[in-house]
């Protein structure tokens, strides 16, 4: 726990709770689930008083461990050519070096630093399957960095579904966010959606250009002024740009950015406030919106409740007219599947079933025994090898077989974007009133390598009656015959490849399908909540309302 809170010209920490249970009150009243995360991720930080969370995020692959190893002066979190964190990872001051893992049942375990890969890298924990839920890093090292908390993320825009969701359900956490965007694919509209995110968690956000080494002066130069102008004009913000390279001028840019985080850490309890007061004040602007809806709601509803729900929930954003619309997305899409793989597959069985021959023939030679020991031993080496051409087909190719998941998931966007702007004009030519902006993000999960099978040797069982078969005259014969059947075997394998991943595919999209629909269900089922429950709650709403803009002004203030 940080020292008590010293304050000035700040609203107190009792004021700023009073504000909080009032929206907590509304969103209980009137079923405001969108709005939970938000209400128990301020709700912590006011009652725990935690260090402030400095965290990095941006796209997978955009340089986050590999700037706060450096920040750190030793490589303590996993870096990789592939996405690698795969939990939150969390570094602080603390008088003895100590790693705590978090699972998500409550679990605590405390491990080596030499150890914490084994928590956080998708390599040796792979799908998350250890359940951890926060890994804590305390080091006498970071005692300049007192009184806050740096924060590695997983990478947001990976294939990999869990990483975009832990990352993007911890959101609500930030105190301040350095976004890390990548020199070699800058500003993405991704980098924009995130950035319009944090602007409703944080009033810190420090933009980290990294590999920066990949651009020249001018090119910099370039990059930093296309980036403001963009933010400008899509957010009608200014943002700090600090470049950073962890090849060239590193203690340049690390020293310019290490100055922007100490600022924070030297004035520790009034940017805690400042950022208390700012997810505060974010949580007021959405319960008034909501509550906005409900008072215009109420007002014509009296009297007209169902006809106004069959206004707003009409045929257009009718339900089972979504749900009918995303699994015929889906089934479409799963239909092409398969072909689309095993075509783009074939080209690869003529060059391995000759790679086989090729390498079957030279072995073939040092193969000794009767026609039963041969036929165990050839199965044994066309599974071996299989396995092995069809796990580096697999690995290598395997970004081939997307096609069908990219196209499903700008569909299944399209669909709930149109559902949500439907429903938004719904409700604004109906009641006069706008919903607050919500940001839905559909991520494709990661599918898993699929297993490898092949087939028996012979139709039928030569090989049991090896005893009356002379192999000094007939293993020429048997050898041609093992040879000529490793085209088959490369087919059969090529096939089960293509079903595996098909099916894998085609469960991620049922999976991004399930997404849309939990949105759609959620979005439908607050709306309903507002309208069948406000009914003669006018003045109710409206002192709620008048309450919220008071203190919302007295936060403001």
């Amino acid at each position: 726990m940080e020292k008590p809170l010293q304050t000035t010209n700040i609203p107190q920490v009792k004021d700023i709770k009073d504000i909080i249970d009032a929206v907590q009150n509304v969103s209980e009243k009137f079923g405001l689930v969108s709005l939970e995360r938000q209400l128990e991720a301020t709700q912590t930080l006011l009652s725990q008083n935690p260090p402030i969370d400095v965290a990095v995020l941006g796209q997978f692959k955009a340089g986050k461990s590999s700037f706060l190893n450096s920040l750190l002066g030793q490589n303590v979190l996993p870096v990789g050519v592939i996405p690698v964190t795969t939990a939150i990872t969390r570094l602080q001051y603390g008088e003895e070096e100590r790693v705590t893992v978090l699972l998500f049942d409550g679990t605590t375990i405390s491990v080596p630093l030499a150890n914490i890969a084994s928590y956080t890298s998708e390599a040796q924990n792979p799908d998350n399957k250890k359940n951890v839920a926060i890994v804590d890093i305390e080091r006498p090292s970071l005692k300049k960095y007192a009184g806050l908390r740096l924060v590695d993320t997983p990478g947001l825009g990976s294939v990999y579904k869990y990483h975009q969701s832990t990352a993007q359900n911890w959101l609500p956490e930030v105190g301040t966010a350095l976004l890390a965007i990548s020199a070699d694919r800058p500003l993405s509209e991704h980098d924009l959606t995130l950035l319009s995110e944090l602007t409703a968690h944080t009033p810190n956000i420090i933009i980290l250009l990294t590999k920066a080494d990949l651009l020249s002066a001018g090119q910099q130069n370039e990059v930093i002024n296309f980036f403001r102008q963009t933010m400008q004009k899509e957010l009608h913000r200014e943002l700090p740009v600090y470049l950073y390279s962890t090849k060239t001028d590193t203690a340049r840019y690390q020293k310019i950015i290490e100055r922007e985080i100490l600022k924070i850490s030297a004035n520790r309890d009034f940017e805690f406030l400042r950022i208390l007061r700012h997810k505060t004040r974010f949580l007021v602007k959405s319960a008034m919106g909501y509550l906005h809806v409900a008072l215009n709601s109420s007002l014509q509803a009296d009297q007209q409740k169902e006809n106004l729900r069959a206004q707003i929930i009409n045929e257009k954003v009718n339900e089972t007219i979504i749900r009918e619309e995303l699994m015929i997305i889906a089934r479409e899409n799963q239909q092409q599947t398969r072909p689309l793989i095993q075509t783009y597959l074939e080209q690869f069985a003529g060059p391995l079933a000759q790679k086989a021959r090729t390498r079957l023939a030279r072995e073939l030679a040092g193969w000794k025994g009767n026609l039963w020991k041969l036929t165990r031993r050839y199965e044994d080496w066309v599974s071996r090898i299989m396995s092995e051409e069809m796990s580096n087909l697999s690995k290598t190719e395997h970004h081939n077989f997307y096609g069908t998941l990219k196209k499903a998931h700008a569909s299944f966007s399209r669909s709930i974007e149109v559902f949500r702007q439907l429903l938004s004009a719904n409700i604004e030519q109906v009641l006069g009133a706008k919903l607050a902006d919500v940001e839905w993000e559909i991520e494709p999960p990661q599918p898993d390598q699929p297993d490898i099978a092949f087939t028996k040797s012979f139709d039928i069982h030569l090989d049991l009656i090896w005893f009356l078969i002379p192999m000094f005259i007939f293993r020429k014969l048997f050898e041609r015959h093992f040879i000529k059947g490793l085209h088959r075997e490369v087919e059969i394998n090529i096939s089960r490849l293509a079903y595996q991943w098909e099916k894998r595919i085609n469960y991620a999209i049922d999976s991004m399908r399930n997404q849309a629909i939990t949105y759609v269900q959620k979005e439908i089922t607050t709306i309903e909540g507002l309208l069948s429950q406000t009914k003669g709650k006018t003045e109710e709403i409206r002192q709620l309302t008048v309450l919220l803009q008071n203190l919302s002004d007295n936060l403001a203030a």
